[in-house]
């Protein structure tokens, strides 16, 4: 008989030994424990051995019913079955005994997920100039999201001893590491915010050898990023109903690169994900944009009115 209070501990401390970042680390002790709470207070769960299918079906309902949306449930729903996964690989749980294995995935709304336009782009380059250290910094970030494709957290743990000549070398979710090659344009600009910070930092000692640094000289933060990313979107009017953060930008790469002949294999070592599976669920709604946008050379209407119609 094992309390989930007993389980939890020990989770917690296992996805830290995984390598994932604070941030996921968080995210995934959260929706355990409000799950565990969930069961306590509405089913009186408190051993591993009592949790089943229904039960868990049963927190979802209570998810969908607080009004969240699919992908969030789908979020949650993968969290936990980390957790079950981890307890039958301790084999604390068989297979047959694990509540997630016969749990079904939420069906999601197929969306379009749009991202900026060439010309919003350019503007969110313009946004700074490389004349001061953090306006080329501001600069130079937003060229890396959208020229390397990398995350957040890739960018902001990104080391100075990683960036080389033409590569940089990446380490993504759990560790994984991948090189990604440095346009000559983006080369560019690092080498004039290399000098920037070089001297700007001239006469201070420096703790942290992150490639992008905080006036103060430390490590940028997930929020300092998305700020950035933000006033660019601003400064360059971006359509409001597009969310101007670096995931967007992570988009913006994937659909550059699918438009400029990349195949779905070479786009998901890029970008680091675990199979190409996921990268073809990340690309769908942009072939789905695409096809829509096109449709207009297939109207009925416009190409009928080319043979002039009579009144």
């Amino acid at each position: 008989m094992l309390l989930l209070d007993d389980l939890f501990k020990e989770y917690c401390f296992e996805i830290e030994v995984r390598g994932y970042t604070n941030r996921t680390i968080k995210s995934y002790r959260q929706s355990v424990n409000r799950m565990m709470i969930y069961l306590q207070k509405t089913h009186k769960i408190t051993m591993l051995d009592e949790i089943k299918t229904k039960h868990l079906k049963s927190y979802f309902l209570h998810l969908k019913s607080k009004g969240r949306k699919e992908s969030y449930i789908n979020s949650i729903h993968r969290t936990i079955r980390s957790f079950f996964r981890y307890c039958e690989q301790e084999e604390y749980l068989t297979e047959s005994e694990n509540p997630v294995n016969n749990l079904s995935w939420i069906k999601q709304p197929n969306t379009l997920i749009e991202t900026f336009n060439d010309g919003e782009l350019r503007g969110m380059l313009n946004a700074y100039d490389a004349k001061t250290f953090l306006n080329c910094r501001n600069k130079v970030i937003i060229m890396a999201l959208c020229d390397l494709g990398i995350r957040n957290f890739e960018l902001c743990s990104l080391s100075s001893d990683n960036v080389m000549e033409t590569t940089v070398k990446i380490y993504g979710k759990g560790k994984k590491e991948r090189y990604i090659y440095i346009s000559p344009m983006l080369k560019k600009f690092m080498i004039k915010y290399e000098r920037l910070k070089n001297s700007y930092f001239r006469d201070r000692v420096i703790e942290y050898n992150n490639y992008f640094l905080s006036f103060t000289g430390r490590p940028l933060t997930l929020e300092a990023v998305e700020r950035i990313v933000k006033l660019a979107g601003e400064k360059a009017k971006v359509r409001s109903h597009i969310r101007c953060s670096p995931h967007t930008l992570r988009h913006y790469f994937s659909q550059k690169q699918l438009e400029l002949g990349a195949d779905v294999y070479s786009i998901s070592v890029l970008l680091g994900h675990e199979s190409i599976d996921v990268t073809k669920r990340y690309l769908q709604s942009i072939e789905k944009q695409k096809i829509v946008h096109n449709a207009v050379k297939t109207s009925p209407l416009m190409n009928l009115t080319k043979g002039r119609t009579k009144n």
